[in-house]
């Protein structure tokens, strides 16, 4: 078992470690260590939608939504709770890690933006893993630039018809909800979008096509036809919807760095186990240099990574801005976590790549979250272009 003493670390509270600990006994009990439902979409569907309804039972959705009045743990997201969480569920089952991530994006809108009514309708739901949420920012031409967005909205007296495509949602095809977001035209560019909240049985909504990824989970592009959204479901201001988007990611982008630090110390784990018993050339793997050399630099990055991820956790938590700090942390953690994995197929040899083992499952799981919510080479974007604005201050 990793060493856990970085709970001792002074970004952390003590409920923090009283978090990681009870989860942690949760999930070695009521997770299991397999992916055995391989790339069938029905099981991938059915056992995500079991683990979200499972997390919600035992209280752990609380933590990704904001709001007590709604079912959330605090008044206001905990960006390291959510971190832990996620880190913790991702040591164990990169899917329980994505049925938790997926709740706290597909609402985060809903509880920083949301109105009352809009809080009231979905969050408890959400909360209590009776609604599964999703995030549907991404089209075919409009990934890292938000910019190039072609879905659109246009007001028709107290609804919105939206029309258009998104893409890579994940959830999609199992959601009850999708925070939806469109071009209305209010400015050019960004400045012009704005979020809205689609269920998933509304007229002119259809799921188009289911996507299969190398780690499966629900993932699918949606369409939308003249479909018809009431300006209640509208999120912030016409034409805030940026703004939106942005500030759910900065609250769940740190949470990125968070699940890398699970499945970058689950390898870790495996690794240092393989290498202390496996018997080669009369010794153990361990007690070759070149080994024990691989195992420091694993080892201290993921401590890098996790300095960087709760640094940010904590930061945000203050209520400090966190746009590059998240970056930095996503970036590291995610990269660190990729090499750090790599490392331990390495060292399993021949069975390192075999199907469904537990190296192999952390080889595929890791390798989208090194591009979904923001590539690395976007985070290097945002990195410079926060340093040269503090250069002109």
């Amino acid at each position: 078992m990793a060493d856990k003493s970085y709970l001792d670390w002074p970004f952390f509270e003590q409920r923090h470690a009283a978090l990681e600990r009870e989860l942690d006994a949760w999930a070695a009990a009521n997770v299991r260590d397999d992916h055995g439902e391989g790339h069938d979409t029905a099981a991938v569907d059915a056992q995500c939608r079991k683990l979200v309804r499972a997390l919600g039972d035992a209280g752990w959705l609380r933590h990704a939504i904001g709001g007590t009045a709604y079912g959330g743990a605090l008044d206001v997201i905990d960006t390291r709770a959510i971190c832990l969480v996620r880190e913790t569920l991702a040591r164990h089952n990169g899917l329980a890690d994505f049925a938790f991530a997926m709740q706290g994006l597909g609402s985060g809108a809903i509880s920083l933006f949301g109105s009352a009514a809009n809080k009231q309708a979905y969050l408890p739901r959400v909360a209590k893993g009776e609604a599964i949420a999703a995030f549907a920012l991404s089209e075919p031409q409009a990934g890292s630039d938000v910019a190039a967005m072609q879905c659109a909205a246009v007001q028709d007296g107290e609804h919105y018809v939206l029309d258009g495509e998104k893409t890579w949602i994940s959830n999609g095809g199992i959601a009850d909800f999708y925070v939806v977001f469109a071009r209305t035209g209010e400015a050019p560019g960004a400045r012009g979008i704005s979020a809205f909240i689609v269920d998933r049985d509304t007229p002119g909504f259809e799921i188009a096509e289911r996507i299969n990824v190398i780690a499966p989970h629900p993932l699918a592009r949606l369409k939308f036809s003249g479909c018809r959204i009431p300006a209640s479901q509208r999120l912030g201001e016409a034409g805030q919807g940026f703004k939106v988007a942005m500030a759910t990611l900065d609250v769940f982008r740190t949470s990125v760095a968070g699940a890398s630090l699970g499945f970058a110390r689950r390898a870790l784990d495996e690794a240092l186990a393989h290498a202390q018993s496996r018997k080669m050339f009369g010794q153990t793997l361990a007690d070759f240099q070149l080994t024990q050399a691989k195992l420091a630099q694993m080892a201290t990055g993921v401590d890098a990574s996790a300095l960087l991820t709760y640094r940010a956790a904590w930061q945000r938590d203050q209520g400090r801005k966190v746009t590059r700090e998240a970056a930095m942390a996503k970036m590291t953690a995610t990269e660190t976590a990729q090499q750090v994995i790599d490392a331990a197929v390495q060292m399993f040899g021949g069975m390192g790549v075999v199907s469904e083992h537990p190296v192999e499952r952390l080889y595929r799981e890791i390798r989208a979250l090194r591009i979904y919510e923001g590539a690395t080479e976007v985070q290097q974007l945002i990195i410079a272009r926060e340093l040269l604005r503090e250069g002109k201050e």
